[in-house]
């Protein structure tokens, strides 16, 4: 698979984390766990041809929209190949947080994922038959790691990761959703 980070060098440590800054945030953390819960907001609008846009923070909007096989014209990713980049970030971010606290260089994360999904009853106008899901059903993530640390110290820091990371938690132990029509 081709490296998709044109300002990192293969072989070459990973750009490192403020391990000071990444302390401090764990620790206040510890003292008030409270003040770890944010709300995280987002606003997207339609643009017609299964096109949207989402505001993110005070980001460049980002694109999502659907492939031609679902009716889209393919400029962006789709809702499910961005929350399945979601799971991979949010992992990635873990490795790098949990490495950088146990004082481990890394010089390589790259993380592929394989999802199934049955498009069949998607936007209210398919079948929901008794075997039919709306969603993704399996999820099955690779992860390439290297560093200045053994396998065993790889492993237990990818264990982690995947114990810790939100999105990975979201896909497990799906939130509570709610949805009102203003």
């Amino acid at each position: 698979m081709s490296q998709l980070t044109p300002n990192h060098e293969a072989g070459q440590p990973l750009e490192p984390i403020d391990a000071d800054k990444l302390n401090a945030l764990a620790a206040k953390n510890v003292e008030n766990p409270e003040g770890g819960r944010k709300v995280i907001r987002t606003h997207t609008e339609a643009d017609g041809k299964f096109r949207n846009y989402t505001q993110i923070r005070d980001l460049e909007p980002v694109l999502v929209a659907e492939p031609p096989a679902l009716l889209g014209d393919d400029t962006a990713g789709n809702p499910t190949e961005i929350a399945q980049a979601a799971l991979a970030s949010c992992i990635s971010v873990g490795i790098q947080a949990i490495a950088t606290k146990r004082g481990v260089t890394l010089t390589r994360i790259a993380i592929d994922i394989e999802s199934d999904i049955d498009v069949s009853p998607t936007w209210g106008v398919g079948d929901l038959g008794e075997h039919k899901r709306p969603g993704v059903s399996d999820v099955r993530v690779s992860i390439e790691l290297e560093g200045d640390a053994d396998r065993e110290t790889l492993q237990k820091i990818h264990d982690d990761a995947i114990t810790w990371s939100p999105v990975v938690n979201t896909y497990t132990r799906p939130a509570n959703l709610t949805s009102t029509l203003k």
